[in-house]
C-alpha cells in the first residue's frame, strides 16, 4: 500500500511541476556596430512570442510597464541621446482604458554611444511587460552586456 500511495505521490507531483512552468515569451538578442572610431550604435533586439506584445518606451502613467532601458555608466563610453524604436502599433486596451503603443514579433531598439576607449562591453538592464489577449505577466528586468570591438 505505502509502494502504490508514493508512487501515485510523484506522478501527481511530476505532473504538477510540468503545469507549473514560467512563461518566457520575449528573447533578447544584442549586437553593436561602429559606425566611426568614436561611435557605435548599439542594436537590442526582443523577439516576441506569437499573440504576445511589448510596450513601447513611450508609455502614458496608469497603463502598462513601458520598456526601459538603463545603461551603467562607464568611462568607456557615453550614452548620445535617448534609445530609438521603429514606429508603434497603438490601440485601445480595455484592461487599462487608454490607447497604448506596442510592438508584436519583434522589434529592435537602437542606441548611439560615443566611444572614449577602442573597445568596451556596454552593460545594463532592460525592463518591459509582455501581455497578450488573455494575461499579462509580470514586468521583467533582464542585464545585458554587449561588446563592442
Amino acid at each position: 500500500m505505502k509502494t502504490i500511495t508514493l508512487l501515485f505521490a510523484m506522478v501527481f507531483f511530476s505532473i504538477a511541476g510540468a503545469f507549473a512552468q514560467i512563461e518566457k515569451p520575449v528573447t533578447w538578442s544584442y549586437a553593436a556596430k561602429k559606425v566611426s572610431k568614436t561611435e557605435a550604435i548599439l542594436y537590442l533586439k526582443a523577439t516576441i512570442d506569437s499573440k504576445w506584445h511589448i510596450y513601447s518606451q513611450n508609455i502614458k502613467d496608469g497603463g502598462p510597464v513601458k520598456t526601459t532601458f538603463n545603461f551603467s555608466p562607464s568611462k568607456d563610453f557615453s550614452v548620445v541621446g535617448k534609445t530609438i524604436e521603429p514606429k508603434a502599433i497603438t490601440k485601445y486596451e480595455s484592461t487599462f482604458k487608454m490607447n497604448v503603443s506596442y510592438f508584436e514579433n519583434a522589434v529592435v531598439f537602437q542606441q548611439k554611444i560615443k566611444l572614449n576607449k577602442a573597445s568596451t562591453a556596454v552593460k545594463g538592464k532592460v525592463e518591459f511587460m509582455v501581455c497578450n489577449d488573455r494575461q499579462c505577466l509580470p514586468p521583467e528586468e533582464v542585464e545585458f552586456s554587449i561588446p563592442v570591438k
